[in-house]
């Protein structure tokens, strides 16, 4: 008997979603609902959020999956609330209360003061209930199992971290950082240098690298959309995310260019006659000539454009 084969997805555009993730919501259960609005399988999400979490969270349609390492490396933007005097074992309000802080809170300045200690690059301390790995288990899986392991503390830089309001207990932060970095871990090591706990009480994403809050639409939306067959004429095409400058290529530069090889810069055409020369390693978003995105390339010191990843079109 043949064996079935995997289930291909129907063809159609590539491109982005940005989704304004509700509180309660996983990255995955966005993931699983964007699945039924398209009907189709391919799609992934660049950057989890915490269920507590909100905001933005970008997603990856078809091809565009591809397209993750281009994307991924961008500065993450938060406004958030952390409650001082309490401590908890997941370093937000959704975990069980571990220490309460019984006398006096700080006050703004002494507040301010510390929050400017963890401005540039630090070191964090993954927190337990997060899903880095440890000889390949889930720390949260140990966590649950009531297991506590080391961890290897990794380096993230806060490029900019500032005191919206302080209203004891609550104090409010944005903080502009790079990927990988616990916001729910800065809360907790806040309210350790203060001497009096704390935890993260609310956190909002309100950009992850090139995406915004502004593009980004609550699930009823999409879904709407999707019932309406419109959705994907509202995905965000991928040359835009990306924002590199095009290359128009011509037919024959595409079908070289689709079979991996490379172009002579001094042949290709596009945006970068406008503005100042490329240099050695600059990237560049390649066009078909039905103006779709079918490749990322980067310019070599031979002057030479060579393809980093081709993209099947539909």
């Amino acid at each position: 008997m043949a064996r079935r084969g995997k289930r291909r997805d129907r063809p159609g555009p590539i491109g982005f979603l940005v989704v304004d993730k509700p509180v309660g919501w996983t990255s995955h259960d966005v993931v699983d609902a964007a699945r039924r609005w398209l009907g189709i399988r391919r799609i992934g999400h660049l950057g989890t959020l915490d269920p507590l979490a909100t905001g933005v969270l970008p997603l990856a349609v078809r091809e565009a999956t591809k397209l993750a390492p281009y994307l991924d490396g961008g500065e993450k933007v938060y406004v958030g609330t952390i409650r001082l005097g309490v401590s908890t074992d997941t370093f937000d309000g959704e975990g069980d209360v571990v220490h309460r802080h019984e006398g006096s809170l700080p006050g703004e300045a002494a507040v301010r003061e510390a929050l400017e200690r963890f401005h540039g690059e630090i070191l964090q301390v993954p927190p337990m209930y997060s899903s880095v790995k440890k000889d390949g288990v889930p720390l949260y899986k140990l966590a649950r199992r009531g297991e506590e392991v080391e961890r290897e503390p990794r380096k993230v830089t806060i490029h900019r971290i500032a005191m919206t309001h302080y209203t004891p207990p609550e104090v409010g932060i944005e903080v502009a950082c790079t990927p990988g970095t616990y916001v729910r871990t800065l809360a907790h090591d806040l309210g350790e240098a203060l001497g009096c706990g704390a935890h993260l009480a609310g956190l909002r994403r309100t950009r992850s690298g090139s995406f915004e809050l502004s593009q980004a639409r609550p699930p009823e939306d999409f879904e709407a959309m999707g019932e309406a067959r419109t959705l994907e004429a509202a995905l965000l095409p991928a040359d835009v995310a990306l924002g590199f400058p095009r290359i128009r290529l011509t037919a024959a530069q595409a079908r070289k260019i689709a079979n991996g090889g490379d172009l002579a810069a001094a042949d290709a055409r596009g945006e970068w006659e406008r503005g100042p020369a490329p240099r050695p390693g600059d990237r560049f978003s390649a066009m078909s000539p039905a103006g779709e995105l079918m490749a990322v390339v980067e310019l070599r010191p031979d002057r030479r454009l060579q393809p980093l990843r081709v993209l099947g079109l539909p």
